[in-house]
């Protein structure tokens, strides 16, 4: 239980060395990709791409990346427990939604016609 608490006292001052390594990583991955501009696109692509996995993969490492990480895979496990709706229902859903819109923009167009004749009405 010490041993826990103890290398958990340490994790913050860890981590904050991580997120600095990750600003260094993307710092010189915007710096590489300003100053290698005549090179080839694929070579700065591939560059930016590996560096961003760097970055990612030191980021992962912190106290918040695992969360994230765990976040990302809770997120899935309740996706794969949604039930989609069939075409069928889709569809009518759809139908019901623009007919609904339909009705509330008649309805505010006619309310809008019967204010402005009214106003026009009493201004003269």
């Amino acid at each position: 239980m010490n041993a826990k608490t103890s290398t958990s006292a340490n994790e913050p001052k860890l981590d904050l060395l991580k997120w600095a390594v990750v600003v260094v990583l993307v710092a010189a991955g915007v710096f590489g990709n300003a100053y290698y501009a005549e090179e080839s696109l694929l070579y700065r692509v591939l560059g930016i791409l590996v560096l961003a996995s760097m970055a990612g993969f030191v980021a992962l490492q912190t106290a918040k990346g695992i969360a994230f990480w765990t976040l990302l895979k809770e997120a899935r496990t309740e996706i794969r427990k949604v039930v989609w709706p069939t075409k069928a229902e889709t569809r009518q859903t759809t139908l019901i939604v623009m007919a609904v819109v339909v009705v509330v923009a008649l309805l505010l167009w006619g309310l809008d016609s019967l204010l402005s004749w009214l106003v026009s009405g009493i201004i003269g």
